[in-house]
């Protein structure tokens, strides 16, 4: 007994002395992160043979990522602010055990139905952003805050294209179930290793948890992205589609007038008015709608066949091949990127990354004969992507006292996924407006929505000229000058006198 005892001692002991180490929980953070950016996109290039699996039409299956992104739309910003009361290492666990069970129901899924609403339950697992983002506030600090905030975000963008990359192989190798089945294992370990790695937040804001502005925010959305995905069906100036409309308008307004009287809101739109945060989401918004929009749409592009007087008539794996350089070139500016925003600043930092997406998606308009001219286009815009989801993650949290991070990061990943469905409905409405005989889109609808993506790059771009330096920003709470300067937004202390120059508190 004496010695079961001293084995169980021992490893708890050991398990005890894991728990706070900063590498071991950025490692963990990184496994959560990759594994619901994964599950974004590993879908996309697979939708018509799951179509054809289940026996469904086009219009249904498309809600196979619908739902999925409005489920995370909702599910963000209520987790993040969950977390910020109840601990945002608990909370952490919960939502990964809910996207592996998600997964679960995925794989097993008899008919379209049981897969809309497995993937309903995955979108839960979008508060796995906002949860790492604020874990990282907690326990990382100076530099090392900067660079983890950096490259878990850039993770964000490198999965989704990852996962549409290796989404053809498993396919081909396997089936589509096993697109459900290899991220539930990989999550299921990031949830026990968070159990027993990562150290609880300190920092917790009592909350009661906001239900009627969760349920007015969801009622919007499904009707804007219902309206937004039905339109060229049910006809644009339908009674169903201005009557859906007209409810996203109102419903909306409420939710905004809600929100605003709430004691204990959802998203605290006194925060929201702050310019540090608001001018940030605007810029998440519209990259949102240029990255998810592109990355849907340029490997149904590759696979239309060469009969039509374009496409390169691909395969899945083939097509998907298009959007490796765009992951591997996002990823790797991540890890220069607070470097860059401190060399630099955040404004300077997120305007070249717009504006070299912007270049991107002009170069596929114009240039899209042979397939070398889109690899370097994906390249391009791979390298404006990682400047910018890398460093709109470091600016918004430094702009709001440290028990706020979970709900300002959870909105601004929100508004990135909000901008993404929407950008991928509108996308889909100009691409498809005129179709050839054989039932596919023509040349001039890709060209079309690609000029459309890079109008909404260069309003990005403007728009992130407004980002304000954050040392002037009020806040309930501002941040030290050693982790205002290693996330770029004020110059570094030249000397510790400078701290001991201060007034005391």
């Amino acid at each position: 007994m004496v010695v079961v005892d001293n084995r169980v001692s021992s490893r708890s002991a050991t398990l005890s002395s894991l728990r706070g180490r900063p590498p071991l929980t950025f490692a963990v953070l990184a496994l959560a992160v990759s594994s619901f950016a994964l599950l974004q996109s590993l879908v996309v290039p697979v939708l018509a043979q799951i179509q054809v699996e289940l026996d469904t039409d086009q219009s249904t299956v498309t809600w196979v990522l619908t739902a999925y992104l409005l489920s995370a739309s909702i599910c963000t910003p209520l987790l993040g602010r969950v977390g910020d009361a109840v601990g945002k290492k608990r909370m952490l666990v919960i939502t990964l055990l809910a996207l592996a069970l998600g997964s679960l129901v995925a794989a097993l899924a008899p008919s379209i139905g049981w897969l809309i609403a497995a993937r309903v339950l995955q979108g839960a697992g979008g508060g796995v952003l906002p949860l790492s983002f604020g874990i990282v506030r907690d326990e990382f600090h100076g530099e090392r805050m900067g660079t983890a905030l950096s490259v878990l975000a850039s993770l964000t963008a490198v999965g989704f294209g990852v996962g549409i990359v290796i989404a053809g192989p498993i396919f081909d190798l396997l089936d589509y179930h096993w697109l459900f089945w290899l991220p539930m294992i990989a999550t299921l370990a990031a949830a026990t290793l968070a159990a027993f790695c990562v150290p609880e937040s300190p920092a917790r804001t009592p909350v009661r948890l906001p239900v009627l502005p969760g349920v007015l925010l969801a009622v919007w959305l499904v009707a804007l992205l219902l309206a937004l995905s039905e339109g060229n069906t049910w006809g644009w100036t339908s009674g169903r589609v201005l009557g859906l409309m007209a409810l996203a308008l109102v419903v909306g307004v409420l939710w905004v007038r809600t929100e605003v009287r709430a004691p204990v809101p959802m998203i605290d739109m006194g925060m929201m008015r702050l310019r540090g945060v608001w001018t940030t989401n605007v810029v998440a918004g519209l990259v949102g709608v240029g990255m998810y929009s592109s990355f849907g749409f340029l490997p149904q592009f590759l696979q239309t066949p060469r009969s039509e007087g374009y496409g390169f008539g691909a395969t899945i794996s083939e097509s998907g091949w298009l959007l490796l350089p765009s992951a591997v070139a996002s990823f790797l500016v991540g890890f220069t990127t607070a470097r860059l925003m401190r060399r630099f600043g955040a404004r300077a930092v997120i305007a070249t990354g717009t504006g070299t997406t912007a270049l991107a998606f002009l170069s596929v308009a114009l240039f899209h004969d042979h397939t070398w001219q889109l690899y370097a286009a994906t390249t391009v815009q791979g390298v404006g992507s990682g400047l910018v989801f890398s460093s709109l993650a470091g600016v918004v949290i430094a702009s709001v006292p440290a028990e706020q991070t979970g709900v300002a990061s959870g909105m601004n990943a929100n508004i990135r996924t909000i901008g993404g469905s929407l950008g991928a409905a509108l996308m889909a409405g100009i691409v498809t407006a005129r179709l050839g005989e054989t039932g596919l889109p023509l040349e001039s609808g890709y060209v079309g929505g690609f000029v459309f993506l890079t109008v909404v790059m260069v309003v990005a771009s403007l728009m992130a000229l407004f980002i304000p330096p954050l040392r002037r920003q009020p806040t309930a709470g501002p941040l030290e000058d050693a982790e205002d300067a290693a996330l770029g937004l004020v110059p570094a202390a030249p000397s510790p006198a400078r701290r001991h120059d201060r007034p005391a508190p």
